[in-house]
């Protein structure tokens, strides 16, 4: 015969059937968890910025409550929003939040925990807003590697003098968790090196002149009218957006003040359909590819084209994804691959931080106290590599040995060398380098006119060992 049967409370209006004594006991700490959920109050978000971010942390927020409330222990919710028009068609409900024309006042508000900021800009009110949250006593989730490549330190500062955190996962690489990587799971690694392709745009048009033969001129307005571009896009191909990301990496991995102002930045404006289709016949393809690395010379940090192997996880790389590779003394190589921008990865790096501000964990904004780290002393020479280089050369007898005697003087050697047919009395010649500096090799270039034989400029090329 069955027991009577009773009933254990779940939450605070939940009850559930039971007809042992075992089964209540069981149940119990379920209902205990579930009650703590429920009476837990929620962590209040404002939101500045609703353009393709914004509106995807929105969208997450109104199709995941469940899912987030679950994980992060306590529901998390939208009390106000923020934007420049207040009549634009966005896809999404924000008939349930307060809105606000000054984001300042957003970030000032009592029913907001967390500013969140995605409006972007070093400047104007994405740093007046960000200020006045901090002031407020206010943790910041911020998609903004431009405010924090520039006034990173100023910022992280008074936010812990207050006690309060700066998240920003969306900041660096779009999807990819690089930034707790650093800070949290690689944190008693000595780091060597992080180099990664972080402008997925850059990607797109190298990747994509090589798979349809195409010119930078043509791939650059294909890109443009699809959309890909910034409003300027020297951000982009100039190499300025990837090296705010770079700056950001550099100062987590090796405990320096961000400090982006000496970040070697060049772009792809200077590659052309030959340099790629030269890489390829050697085993090479071309990359923005960013570099950190602490040398014996102080610390190094490059953003500009490089041929790494075709065959490495980098050369494999295809349009707008990134890569973030990271070695560490302990762990070794560890590659982290992934979406670098979009509504989705985006939004899912901004909800990551929130998560953890809605478990209570806080962490320094660099991995360790801003008090604590270090000016960063910026390398004066970078360190040694091999170097490919294009130029085209009068049909002169004579004309090879004296490149290779310029080279040569410079402390120049070289690995190998490829001429290719002759064209209106001049022929293009490859040459690939053994290691050297970029000093040593700007030197050699310079004299190159003296030689009466090079038609004009030479192309350098780092190639990076990856």
């Amino acid at each position: 015969m069955q027991p009577p049967c009773e009933t254990v409370r779940i939450g605070r209006a939940v009850r559930v059937p039971v007809h042992c004594e075992a089964a209540r006991q069981r149940l119990k700490p379920v209902g205990k968890l579930i009650t703590e959920l429920l009476m837990s109050a929620p962590l209040r978000l404002g939101i500045a910025g609703l353009g393709t971010v914004g509106t995807g942390v929105i969208r997450l927020i109104q199709t995941e409550a469940a899912l987030i409330a679950a994980r992060a222990g306590r529901a998390v919710e939208v009390t106000g929003v923020s934007a420049r028009d207040r009549k634009k068609a966005r896809d999404v409900d924000l008939s349930p939040y307060a809105w606000e024309d000054d984001p300042v006042t957003l970030a000032r508000r009592d029913d907001v925990d967390v500013f969140v900021e995605l409006m972007g800009g070093d400047a104007g009110p994405a740093k007046a807003a960000t200020e006045a949250a901090i002031a407020a006593g206010k943790d910041v989730v911020t998609a903004n590697k431009a405010l924090l490549a520039h006034h990173g330190q100023a910022l992280a500062l008074a936010a812990e003098a207050g006690g309060r955190s700066i998240r920003f996962e969306a900041a660096v690489a779009g999807g990819i968790p690089v930034i707790k990587v650093l800070t949290e799971g690689l944190a008693a690694n000595r780091i060597r090196r992080v180099m990664g392709v972080m402008n997925g745009t850059c990607n797109y048009i190298l990747t994509r002149m090589e798979s349809a033969g195409l010119p930078y001129d043509a791939v650059f307005e294909e890109a443009r009218k699809l959309g890909y571009l910034e409003a300027d896009p020297n951000l982009d191909v100039g190499g300025i957006d990837a090296g705010h990301k770079l700056s950001l990496l550099a100062a987590i991995a090796f405990g320096t003040k961000v400090s982006f102002d000496a970040v070697e930045l060049e772009g792809i404006g200077r590659i052309a359909i030959e340099d790629i289709r030269s890489a390829a016949d050697m085993g090479y393809r071309i990359k923005l590819l960013g570099v950190a690395q602490m040398t014996g010379r102080g610390l190094e940090q490059r953003m500009s084209p490089c041929l790494v192997p075709s065959d490495s996880p980098l050369g494999q790389l295809q349009g707008g994804t990134n890569m973030v590779v990271i070695e560490g003394e302990a762990v070794g190589q560890i590659v982290l691959r992934g979406a670098g921008a979009g509504e989705g990865p985006t939004a899912s790096a901004v909800m990551g931080d929130v998560i953890d501000l809605a478990r209570g964990i806080r962490i320094p904004v660099f991995g360790q106290p801003a008090a604590l780290l270090s000016d960063a002393v910026a390398a004066t020479v970078a360190a040694p590599a091999p170097f490919y280089l294009r130029m085209r050369l009068q049909d002169k007898p004579g004309a090879l040995a004296k490149v290779a005697t310029v080279l040569g003087e410079a402390g120049v050697s070289i690995d190998r060398m490829r001429q290719r047919a002759h064209d209106e009395g001049s022929a293009p010649v490859l040459i690939v380098t053994h290691r050297c500096t970029r000093d040593a090799l700007d030197h050699a270039l310079s004299r190159m006119p003296e030689t009466g034989v090079v038609v004009g400029d030479p192309v350098a090329i780092r190639i990076e060992a990856v």
